[in-house]
């Protein structure tokens, strides 16, 4: 029983995990799940990215982002560094929804959600 009790609790833990690109800014890199650098031109991204203004909006999307106000709420946390070596991704915020895309294969596509 304890062991049907813990596989469940895994399973609706994981499902509530992978629901949306919800995005939670870090204060410090080491609580980052992943570092970003803002790119300004969408040529040198890895990913354009929409913020979008509702969390719905962001649902089993990588590049459309929904900013939360606290790390538990979110399904990845990120931290902005200053150096575009430092960065694991670097992305180019865009205007509309759809040019929300992923520029070349990264290994973190598919996996910020």
């Amino acid at each position: 029983m304890f062991r049907f009790s813990f596989v469940l609790l895994a399973v609706v833990v994981l499902a509530g995990s992978v629901s949306a690109g919800s995005i939670y800014i870090a204060d410090h890199e080491y609580q980052a799940d992943i570092s970003v650098f803002v790119v300004d031109y969408e040529y040198q991204a890895d990913a354009s990215v929409f913020v979008s203004e509702y969390e719905y909006q962001a649902d089993d999307e990588d590049c459309l982002w929904f900013f939360c106000d606290h790390e538990y709420q979110a399904d990845v946390s990120i931290y902005y560094v200053d150096y575009e070596y430092q960065a694991d991704l670097k992305v180019f915020f865009c205007d509309y929804e759809y040019q929300a895309e992923w520029e070349e294969s990264s290994p973190w596509m598919e996996r910020l959600h």
